[in-house]
């Protein structure tokens, strides 16, 4: 995976700078169309291969991502707002400055709580290019 992210002659690919207002979009929520949200698809301006996503989510007032199975880790890190995050029929509340690290294998969703969007940092690995 490392190499696949080197150049030739063994040297790292050069850094990419990403201003989130160039990645903004405006759409339904993801898995199961749950209400409507702004996506920030941070990494989908890193140059492939890339290791990881990198993304920012608002769930607008009752928009919900929906509960869809995994086959990674990911995180979702919470920047404002209020929510429910759900993991094999487990749920929890999760508020500002809290994480849930959601486990390979587990079916997740979370949903927006509150008179505010939920906006959220979701991070997961790609899978390595065969």
């Amino acid at each position: 995976m490392v190499l696949a992210l080197l150049l030739a002659g063994g040297q790292a690919a050069p850094m990419v700078v990403i201003d989130e207002a160039d990645t903004v979009q405006e759409g339904p929520a993801p898995h199961g169309k749950i209400g409507q949200s702004t996506a920030w698809r941070i990494s989908d301006a890193v140059p492939a291969p890339r290791s990881f996503e990198f993304r920012k989510r608002a769930l607008h007032v009752g928009a919900a991502i929906g509960i869809h199975p995994i086959d990674h880790d990911e995180i979702y890190y919470v920047l404002s707002g209020t929510g429910t995050v759900h993991s094999d029929g487990e749920e929890r509340p999760l508020g500002p400055g809290m994480a849930a690290w959601l486990s390979s294998g587990a079916s997740v969703g979370i949903r927006q709580t509150g008179d505010a969007p939920l906006i959220l940092i979701i991070a997961y690995p790609n899978k390595p290019a065969i």
